[in-house]
Order: structure tokens, then C-alpha cells, then sequence
């Protein structure tokens, strides 16, 4: 007969792994090293990696592995940004693995809802998608708390601007900003919600803790 407490043991276990990759960074690098090579970051992101403008992101408590991947993006061209790719250019592996380390390192920011009114839809799309247009329910990649998953390169949202948030999805909307994955999830996710949708989502997970 089977076990009628699987499912509760396997989400446990699931939910302590999640923890432990959150907990121990997946990346070799030094957060010592990251932070004194961090000066020139704090301009834009914040002493703590929090930064002061809603159009520059958040990247304390990023994780690691994430923030390596846009590095990396960026000064090799896949991503583009005349701020970001200038100082990527100046990165060695190394730098870009020690600086990620720190940041993740750092609390993450906590921020209200940007817009409340528009909480039960964004709600709803966060947690279960948009099955009439095949949107995927945000929850499924990013977690129920915005976390992300360090494991997978997924980036916690949790805390980040709505301005910042918003532009991105209309960046991969727009084509603009390319997914690194061969599937080109966040192009296609992106593509098929409406401008509401956008706003609401990023308002939503802005208030995430």
C-alpha cells in the first residue's frame, strides 16, 4: 500500500533542499574578495546591493549562479546594457564569482506592494498562470515566496523594483532581452501578457518576502 505520508515527506524534502542550495553558495568564489571588488557596483545597486533607483535592480540575496549568467551575458554580448557591458568587459571569471557571492551573500530587500488594487490578479497569475492563453503560473520557477531556485539559475524576484520588473518583461516581450535557455521561457511567458498583467505581476512580487 502506499505510503499516504509521500507526498508530505517528499515536499519536505524538497522545500529543506531548496534551503540548503539558498544557504551554501553553488558558486567558488570568495565574498571577501567579491566585496572590496565591489566598489564600482554600489554606484548603481547600493552599498548593500540594494539600489536607490526603481530602473537599476536589486542584486542583494540574488543568487549566485544567476548573477554569474548575466555577467557573463553581458560581456559576451548576449545581453546588452551600455552601463553593465562596459563593467563586464572588465571582469575575469574569477571577479564575476566572487562578486556574486557576495551579493548573495547580502539581505535581500523588503519592499510593500507597488499597487494593491491590482493584488488579486497578479495573485492569481503569480501562483496559477493564465490557462486560456497557456501563460505558466510564475510560482513554478521563481517559488512561492520569490526565492527563485539557485539550482536552476532562476532568479529570486522577491523584493525587486516593480519599475525594474516590468521593464524586463517587456524587454522578453519585445525580443530585446533574449532567455539564455534554448526554450526561451521568459520570451514566450512574456509575450503573452497584457500590459495589466505585466504591472500587476511586478507590483506583486516588489511586496514578496
Amino acid at each position: 500500500m502506499k505510503n499516504k505520508y509521500y507526498p508530505i515527506l517528499l515536499t519536505a524534502g524538497l522545500a529543506l533542499a531548496a534551503l540548503q542550495a539558498q544557504a551554501e553558495s553553488l558558486v567558488d568564489g570568495s565574498a571577501d574578495a567579491g566585496k572590496a571588488r565591489a566598489i564600482t557596483c554600489t554606484a548603481c545597486h547600493g552599498p548593500e546591493g540594494n539600489s536607490i533607483s526603481p530602473m537599476w535592480p536589486n542584486i542583494a540575496g540574488q543568487n549566485a549562479k544567476y548573477l554569474v549568467a548575466q555577467l557573463k551575458a553581458f560581456k559576451e554580448g548576449s545581453r546588452s546594457d551600455p552601463l553593465m557591458t562596459s563593467q563586464a568587459m572588465l571582469l575575469s571569471e574569477e571577479d564575476m564569482n566572487n562578486l556574486a557571492v557576495y551579493f548573495e551573500s547580502l539581505p535581500s530587500a523588503a519592499q510593500a506592494v507597488a499597487d494593491p488594487s491590482k493584488l488579486d490578479l497578479a495573485r492569481a497569475l503569480y501562483r496559477g498562470g493564465n490557462p486560456e492563453v497557456g501563460t505558466a503560473a510564475c510560482i513554478a520557477c521563481h517559488g512561492p515566496t520569490g526565492r527563485g531556485n539557485p539550482g536552476a539559475a532562476y532568479p529570486a524576484l522577491n523584493g525587486q523594483h516593480a519599475a525594474y520588473t516590468a521593464k524586463q518583461l517587456q524587454d522578453y516581450a519585445a525580443g530585446s532581452r533574449r532567455s539564455n535557455d534554448p526554450a526561451h521561457i521568459m520570451r514566450k511567458i512574456a509575450g503573452r501578457l497584457t500590459n495589466d498583467d505585466v504591472q500587476a505581476v511586478a507590483s506583486y512580487v516588489q511586496g514578496l518576502k
